[in-house]
């Protein structure tokens, strides 16, 4: 073959490429790698929000959406209720794909400026590589959950935007006096006031001070994410984790799976939410979770901070994942500070 067809034949394979990338317009794909994300507008008097359900069922939950919505209307929003919020596909709040259509339009549509889940479960997962995520990277708004709503946090992080890890829909049927941290911290999220905690330090914390972005949310959903293009780069960042129901073992095993994958070589610091209702196993595991975390990390040096509130009990404080944090572990008081 002369000289001049072998050129001519890697001009094509050349120009063949570049048009497959050009032609890709979703960007689910692409992972953002920045040291600051894009921080989504936050809410005022007037705005409009969606209440969702992207993964679990809402059975006999009409009542409670109406109080959620009116929780958000006090504070001056207009809120809508998703399409197929309340419809029903055995475990799932409708199929794949109308929970998919209804995550879809909020995305799309510039009037909404916070998607809010109205409860977790299991789902999530389903929806996240339906969703195309162009016209919300080109107009970001909060996207707002906790538990389950860890896939979305971790995905879209990887896309280079903020979330929230907040209160859901159903939190509202909480016993008031239980909640009044939550609400608060909520509502100053979202409406873009600073949040800074200070809380009694456990005597199982390892002390330190280090700044970096926080990340994570509910341990299994983390350990679902890994290998995918959803799992989280945590190098220098605060890990944050919380869970509920499941065996000692169980929570072990997905935090050696986290180890496995390198999770925690290069992190600044974790942080330990609510580890609630755990069941209990046949064979006694033996010692508590906390000491069950630190067997987990005891090569590594990083601060450890445990009994932050936040996760599946109802004083569950808002975080707002991808923003760089202080965290101070003293002997005494421990504090986390949003410094942007």
């Amino acid at each position: 073959m002369s000289t001049k067809k072998i050129f001519g034949l890697l001009f094509l394979s050349l120009l063949m490429m570049n048009c497959k990338a050009i032609g890709q317009t979703k960007v689910d794909s692409i992972q953002v790698k920045t040291s600051k994300l894009i921080t989504p507008p936050y809410l005022k008097t007037g705005d409009s929000i969606v209440i969702l359900a992207p993964a679990g069922i809402l059975k006999h939950r009409q009542e409670t959406m109406l109080k959620a919505k009116e929780l958000a209307e006090s504070w001056g929003l207009k809120v809508k209720l998703g399409k197929h919020i309340f419809n029903k596909n055995s475990h799932f709040a409708g199929t794949d794909d109308e929970r998919t259509a209804d995550f879809q339009e909020a995305l799309d549509n510039a009037n909404i400026k916070a998607i809010w889940s109205g409860r977790g479960g299991y789902g999530s997962v389903r929806v996240l590589d339906k969703l195309d995520y162009t016209t919300f990277l080109k107009n970001p708004k909060w996207v707002i959950g906790y538990s389950d709503i860890t896939a979305f946090h971790s995905h879209i992080h990887n896309l280079g935007v903020e979330t929230m890890h907040a209160m859901m829909g159903t939190s509202v049927d909480d016993k008031p006096e239980e909640t009044i941290e939550t609400l608060d911290s909520f509502q100053k999220a979202i409406f873009g006031k600073q949040l800074k905690y200070n809380i009694p330090s456990s005597k199982y914390n390892r002390k330190g001070k280090v700044e970096g972005q926080i990340v994570g949310g509910n341990l299994a959903l983390l350990a679902s994410m890994l290998g995918s293009k959803s799992q989280t780069n945590t190098k220098g960042k605060i890990i944050f984790i919380e869970e509920i129901g499941e065996y000692k073992y169980a929570i072990d095993r997905m935090l050696q799976s986290l180890k496995r994958a390198g999770y925690f070589n290069n992190c600044a610091g974790v942080i330990i939410g609510d580890i609630s209702k755990i069941k209990k196993n046949s064979t006694n595991w033996g010692y508590t979770i906390e000491e069950l975390v630190l067997d987990v990390v005891k090569e590594y040096d990083f601060p450890v901070l445990f009994d932050f509130p936040a996760g599946h009990n109802a004083d569950n404080r808002a975080l707002i994942f991808g923003r760089k944090v202080k965290l101070k572990i003293g002997k005494k008081e421990s504090s986390v500070v949003f410094t942007e």
